[in-house]
């Protein structure tokens, strides 16, 4: 039995649809179950609740060999170590009282590097790797840079005026990675049973860009001007207010944003086993320029 958390979100029900495409018996932990598709429900089990509550976990997880974790942050929470590591302690716990063997974890690139310490939530995402890892439960923890879906959040701004947004300097070359290799990755994971210990799994696309080149790709794809402009940490730390996030968590956003602009997701040199295979380019063509155009 694999226990996937977060199954609406977007890694969540990609990573779900690959292990019903593989027969695997899940179980879900979902707030709304009717926010899963009908001939989902039919085939998997569901314990309705949030996957920070000890009772549901405790429920979830009986019986369970592996487990998908994937923190949704409360942007609203008053501390960015609260959101990560406070919300997973019951999970963490549950997995060591239900004799869960394996957990795969969405998490972050940086360990080692730096500025792993003060880079906001990727230093809150690694706690709670060495959450997990000190239960005993065997790890792996999905090392995985800025997703390509981040872009999303502006297409309205491409759309209207050719333009995003980053607090990073547009000429400093990193990796990124499309949210379906995620999901390949972790299934692949999660349907393995041969592995043991605790462990890291780079997920980092094929290519490092910078986002000065995003815009030339992305310029081709939309076949109109699209330029990228950078714009401060407190002005993104101010916006995030704004929409309602708590100033702490909207400190730790901005943290991370300093810390990728310091080289946190350059620290893992890319291999065949840490690449996936989704370029900038091709995403643009399937995901962005729908969303952009359509």
């Amino acid at each position: 039995m694999i226990v996937v958390t977060a199954p609406t979100g977007r890694i969540g029900r990609l990573t779900l649809e690959r292990l019903l495409a593989a027969d695997a018996a899940v179980r879900v932990i979902v707030r709304d179950p009717a926010r899963l598709p009908a001939a989902t429900r039919a085939r998997v089990e569901v314990v309705q609740g949030t996957h920070g509550d000890p009772e549901v976990v405790n429920d979830a997880f009986a019986g369970a060999d592996a487990l998908f974790w994937l923190v949704p942050a409360d942007p609203r929470s008053p501390s960015v170590e609260e959101a990560f590591v406070g919300f997973s302690r019951p999970a963490a716990q549950a997995v060591k009282d239900q004799g869960v063997k394996r957990v795969v974890n969405v998490s972050a690139l940086g360990r080692g590097t730096p500025v792993a310490d003060r880079a906001g939530f990727v230093t809150a995402s690694l706690a709670v790797d060495d959450l997990f890892a000190s239960t005993g439960v065997s790890l792996r923890a999905l090392a995985m840079p800025s997703f390509m879906e981040n872009l999303l959040r502006q297409t309205e701004l491409i759309r209207t005026e050719g333009l995003f947004t980053m607090p990073v300097s547009g000429s400093l070359k990193a990796p990124a990675c499309a949210v379906a290799d995620i999901a390949a990755v972790a299934a692949g994971l999660l349907l393995d049973d041969t592995w043991t210990g605790v462990g890291e799994v780079p997920v980092l696309g094929p290519e490092d860009l910078s986002f000065d080149e995003m815009a030339r790709i992305m310029s081709d794809e939309l076949q109109r001007p699209i330029r990228f402009q950078p714009v401060s940490p407190a002005e993104v730390k101010d916006r995030m207010m704004e929409f309602g996030m708590s100033e702490p968590m909207a400190q730790a956003y901005a943290d991370m944003a300093v810390a990728k602009d310091a080289g946190l997701d350059n620290g893992v040199t890319r291999t065949p086993e840490g690449s996936t295979p989704t370029s900038f380019r091709q995403w643009c063509r399937d995901v962005l320029r729908p969303a952009v155009l359509g």
